[in-house]
């Protein structure tokens, strides 16, 4: 089961740091090449659109799973154990907290502005920065449960 298990949190983590590392390397780039108005607009509209299964189902798996995988390692004394265990730590810092703490109140604050246009070139910057933490975040944990499997 702790295989079984490993194998998917490198897939969720993999999974998810590829959605992120998109956004960082094209999605946000192609958004600042808009007029503010438009891109706050987008990231809006993109923002409102990610709240859906697809998206958070990934989401929350990508720090879940590693972690219900490090706690199954540890319980069953599996060689991997300590690997996973710093896995699902980076998940859960790296992915959940960074979004809960930093992305996700740029986000409600860009869809509450009375100004997105104006605010949009600092949370652009922001966000983006914080978004890369997210990527790294998600390449590491992966790394590390991919080398438990070894």
């Amino acid at each position: 089961m702790v295989t079984v298990l490993t194998v998917a949190s490198v897939l969720v983590t993999g999974l998810a740091g590829g959605v992120f590392f998109a956004f960082s390397t094209f999605v946000m780039g192609g958004l600042r090449r808009l007029d503010p108005p438009a891109a706050a607009a987008a990231m809006n509209e993109i923002n409102r659109d990610a709240v859906r299964p697809p998206f958070m189902t990934l989401f929350a798996a990508s720090f879940l799973v590693p972690a219900v995988t490090a706690v199954l390692a540890l319980v069953r004394h599996d060689d991997g154990a300590g690997l996973l265990v710093v896995a699902a730590a980076v998940a859960v810092l790296g992915v959940l907290a960074v979004t809960a703490v930093v992305n996700v109140p740029l986000n409600d604050r860009l869809a509450r502005s009375d100004a997105p246009a104006t605010d949009w070139p600092a949370y652009a910057s922001r966000w983006t920065a914080w978004n890369h933490v997210r990527t790294l975040a998600c390449a590491l944990a992966c790394a590390l449960a991919a080398v438990a499997l070894l």
